[in-house]
């Protein structure tokens, strides 16, 4: 009982004071060099080290016409904030930020900047193919203030695993704190735990979202890397058994409708409370499942937009919004899970 609450203080202590010491599942302390960067840029000094917990993948909300809605996107931010999300992850593959214009992408990262910036981390996705564009998105994140970046493998191309890691390391050389994304189903390429802890010892490469699905590549990464890297699970899945088995943390679609639900849940996980982890996650599994009927991020803005925190569902084109033969299928998940 009393290893328990040890364990649960540690726990939320780090996710409430954002340090990079907390208990481990095994009463250990572990320590984060999360922000281990120091900026020459407009940011300098200003970094918001990333933390345990859950991080969500944050929607863009848009106008029917197609804008990026503002006052929308205020307000979903206002709502992580006050429901204790643990990080933002802004225009990655959920924020249709492949379709978004330079011009676009800065409106967002200001906005997120104001109402966010020293309160959540801000994790920014920079990642696509040509690395000169990836240089390009980065640099704007550090200009406006953002804390950290999160570059996927190059898609598509399919580079060698030389090549993946030179990619990573250009890309932290640049001052803002990387977080390696490795997404396979996505990206036609699979960065290796060898791969990535060749990227390990850079000082600002400060973790790793694995969206594989498979669990036990904590497991293979930590005997690589040691304490060295922050952990994310990519998958709403299998995150709490990710986190179980000696991860961080993770970036969360489902967070986008349940925040406080999933920052619970990982905080549950981080302490290793097996029971809690059950209790919290089990309403949410239908849920886990369904935000991905069709093409992230259509039925999630669908949500988002059923229980009541956007007015629109709108996706920019190649996607659609989501197909009307599937609005009683997720929102039997979203009751079960209690959020209508």
């Amino acid at each position: 009982m009393v290893r328990t609450s040890v364990l649960a203080a540690g726990a939320a202590a780090a996710l409430l004071s954002g340090t990079d010491a907390f208990l481990s599942n095994d009463g250990t302390a572990r320590h984060r060099a999360f922000s281990r960067t120091s900026l020459s840029a407009s940011n300098a000094n200003e970094i918001v080290p990333m933390k345990p917990g859950s991080t969500c993948a944050l929607i863009t909300p848009f106008t029917p016409s197609g804008e990026v809605d503002v006052p929308a996107l205020r307000s979903l931010l206002q709502f992580h904030v006050e429901s204790g999300t643990d990080g933002l992850c802004i225009l990655g593959t959920t924020a249709e930020a492949s379709v978004l214009t330079m011009d676009e992408r800065a409106t967002v990262l200001n906005t997120a900047v104001e109402e966010c910036k020293g309160t959540i981390p801000l994790l920014v996705g920079t990642g696509t193919i040509d690395p000169a564009h990836v240089k390009d998105m980065t640099q704007q994140a550090i200009d406006l203030g953002c804390d950290a970046s999160l570059v996927v493998t190059p898609y598509y191309v399919k580079p060698p695993q030389r090549g993946l890691v030179k990619h990573m390391l250009s890309m932290a050389d640049l001052g803002l704190p990387v977080v390696i994304y490795n997404v396979p189903g996505r990206t036609g390429v699979d960065m290796t735990p060898e791969s990535i802890a060749l990227c390990a010892d850079h000082e600002n490469v400060v973790g790793v979202k694995e969206a594989t699905g498979d669990v036990t590549r904590v497991d293979d990464i930590r005997k690589l890397t040691g304490e060295k890297l922050l952990l994310l699970s990519g998958d709403d899945g299998t995150d709490a058994e990710f986190v179980l088995r000696g991860g961080d943390g993770c970036i969360s679609v489902t967070a986008n409708v349940a925040p406080r639900e999933k920052h619970e849940l990982m905080l549950a996980a981080l302490r290793g409370d097996k029971d809690e982890v059950k209790r919290i996650g089990g309403p949410l599994e239908l849920l886990n499942n369904r935000l991905f009927v069709e093409a992230n991020p259509i039925p999630a803005k669908w949500a988002a937009m059923r229980v009541g925190k956007i007015d629109c569902a709108y996706c920019r084109p190649p996607l659609d919004e989501l197909d009307p033969e599937h609005h009683g299928f997720l929102e039997e998940a979203l009751k079960e899970a209690g959020l209508i």
